[in-house]
């Protein structure tokens, strides 16, 4: 009997913290280096959004297990500081009786210490956990109290975390040259022409993303992302130098890089780059991962710390034509996983899905292929209420069935060795009641209207944003999350610059993927979201006279047209919803068995006829 692999995702309950317990001990490590206070963020050294498991700092003080968070613990009190995602979630994981949750819509993290610091307190933190502008910030914060901001070498959670993990050491492996599109030499050779652009004479590789895409690496050190924890320096002249966390290096990954750059173990990384800061070297920290004790040590050792975007950023932003065609084949092969998910769920939904069973079903769907990797982020699977919470992650506590009249909410994504996908369909279970309905078909024109959209070169992504929320604008409705996020090539499936939000300040350029999510969510009553992932693409416009961009949707899956209100929708958004049925259809029935092409070709009638 075979062995089946296990699983990439997990359903136990979130370990809790023991509130005033842990907060207490913190406070007492607080009073022993006299300090008032301290800063707990959600990051690691690398302000990654997926950390290790010894990074979960604020998880195993607060309970809180989101994504993005600040925690802020003085002698007194304490502030948990959480975004619209969280706002719901946060208050059901702390101890609120000890730890006070605060929206990050009603007041900043550093508004708060202005008013709470006393004068003469001395507020502590991790240089290692914050960046140079969050520094500034806090230094800003604490001296408008009249306190003032310390730095300490060692942080104060780990010396009163019993038992916290052991860092990350797994295995770094090759990302072949056919599916990166480019060689490490010609990659190195852009990074290069870059510094010597901007008068920089070494860079310092703070985000193991760009880590990865530079050296064509994938790792295993972070769930659900395949990255390789560590650093790189590359000197406008002279060997790049890799520093990782983990010694595991695949021999053929060591034998390609070894011509190019000297693999040194992480603890030579800050006495390597205090070397190449004599001689007032210009040193271009990245000012989103580069941490505010790279900026120190920089000074320190003689070098100017020039704080800026590491360049690598935008390159990996936009994809070449391989990673391009592999996102495609990835888009494919996930929209049959997907496709098959569907039609099981409409035929299981009589006898009530669980929210976990759905989870294992879809993986099981995606692991047929033989190809996938890992999920892209554990699976968002909220029927219900639970849809409600943005970002509701399932444990065997919180497990439900999904009910008649209810919608279920399953945001999901894979990672494929060509690609990495992120998807979201919300589906009736039963009979949708008419507000459903109608909140549904507006999502649905806001993402039609993304979908569609056609824009002069330049653009950013705050620009467009607003035609994904009119529709729910003219109801007096909204949603508290951007419309799209980039998503990297077999990489992280949140990567920036490039984002549609109100924040989204880069402009969009050909060749970059961004997801297509607007959503609507009723509290503890239903969420909507309805997300694809779309590529900009040129676009050439009959009579125009400017270079124009537009989108190219890759998801391919059915969108729950009994959702749809079909009055609601102008003759463009309907045409627009039946052609991406009709592709839907032409791409994936060929590849599915009878029940289930039987099942999509019903699933993507047009929509009159469905309607007739």
């Amino acid at each position: 009997m075979t062995t089946p692999p296990p699983r990439f995702q997990t359903f136990d309950d979130p370990s809790h913290a023991k509130g005033l317990e842990r907060i207490e001990a913190l406070r007492a490590a607080l009073r022993e280096v006299g300090a008032d206070g301290f800063v707990v963020p959600r990051a690691d050294e690398h302000q990654s959004e997926y950390v290790p498991a010894d990074a979960e700092r604020l998880a195993w003080l607060t309970g809180f297990t989101g994504s993005a968070g600040l925690a802020v613990v003085l002698a007194d009190e304490a502030a948990l500081f959480v975004d619209g995602r969280y706002t719901l979630q946060a208050p059901e994981q702390v101890d609120t009786a000890t730890i006070t949750v605060v929206p990050l819509a009603e007041t900043t993290p550093e508004t708060w210490l202005g008013t709470h610091l006393k004068p003469g307190q001395v507020l502590a933190y991790d240089p290692w956990l914050h960046t140079a502008d969050g520094v500034a910030r806090l230094e800003r914060a604490a001296l408008k109290a009249g306190a003032s901001l310390r730095a300490v070498a060692d942080n104060l959670v780990d010396a009163v975390w019993a038992g916290r993990p052991r860092p990350p050491a797994g295995r770094v492996t090759v990302h072949p040259d056919d599916l990166a599109g480019e060689t490490v030499p010609e990659k190195l050779d852009r990074i290069r022409a870059a510094l010597a652009q901007g008068a920089i004479d070494v860079l310092v590789i703070s985000d193991p993303h760009n880590l990865a895409w530079a050296f064509n690496l994938r790792g295993a050190d972070i769930p659900h992302t395949p990255l390789a924890l560590g650093y790189a320096l590359v000197p406008r002249e002279g060997r790049a130098a890799l520093y990782l966390t983990s010694g595991a290096i695949e021999a053929a990954l060591r034998t390609r890089l070894e011509p190019l750059a000297d693999l040194r173990p992480r603890s030579a990384f800050t006495e390597d780059l205090d070397g190449l800061c004599r001689n007032a070297a210009r040193v271009r920290l990245d000012a989103a991962t580069g941490a505010a004790a790279l900026k120190d040590g920089v000074e320190a050792a003689g070098g100017v710390a020039d704080v800026g975007a590491d360049p690598v950023t935008a390159m990996k932003a936009v994809k070449n034509a391989a990673e391009i065609a592999g996102a495609r084949a990835a888009h494919h092969r996930d929209g049959l996983a997907v496709t098959r998910f569907l039609a099981w769920l409409d035929r299981a939904a009589a006898e009530g899905v669980s929210e976990i069973a759905a989870v294992e079903v879809l993986e099981d769907f995606r692991r047929e292929s033989g190809l996938l990797r890992d999920v892209s982020f554990p699976t968002i699977s909220g029927s219900g209420p639970n849809g409600a919470i943005v970002h509701y992650r399932v444990t065997r506590a919180t497990d439900r069935k999904a009910r008649p009249g209810e919608l279920f909410l399953i945001d999901s994504g894979a990672q494929y060795a060509d690609g990495t996908t992120d998807i979201t369909r919300t589906v009736a279970i039963g009979t949708p009641t008419d507000e459903m309905r109608d909140r549904f078909t507006r999502v649905l024109k806001g993402h039609i209207a993304i979908a569609r959209a056609v824009f002069p070169e330049g653009t950013t992504g705050a620009q467009i944003d607003a035609l994904a929320r009119i529709g729910l604008w003219e109801a007096g409705l909204d949603y508290d999350h951007g419309t799209g996020h980039g998503v990297g090539a077999f990489l992280s499936v949140h990567e920036g610059p490039q984002r549609i939000a109100k924040t989204g300040t880069v402009a969009l350029k050909a060749g970059m993927i961004l997801s297509n999510e607007p959503g609507y969510y009723r509290n503890r009553a239903y969420g909507i979201r309805i997300e694809n992932l779309i590529l900009v693409e040129e676009r050439t416009i009959p009579g125009g006279d400017r270079p124009m961009l537009g989108f190219e949707t890759l998801t391919l899956a059915p969108i729950d047209r009994r959702l749809i209100d079909p009055a609601l929708l102008a003759p463009a958004e309907a045409e627009w919803l039946d052609a991406y049925h009709a592709r839907v259809r032409a791409a994936l029935a060929p590849d599915l068995d009878g029940p289930v092409r039987t099942w999509l070709e019903a699933a993507t009638r047009p929509l009159a006829e469905a309607a007739a």
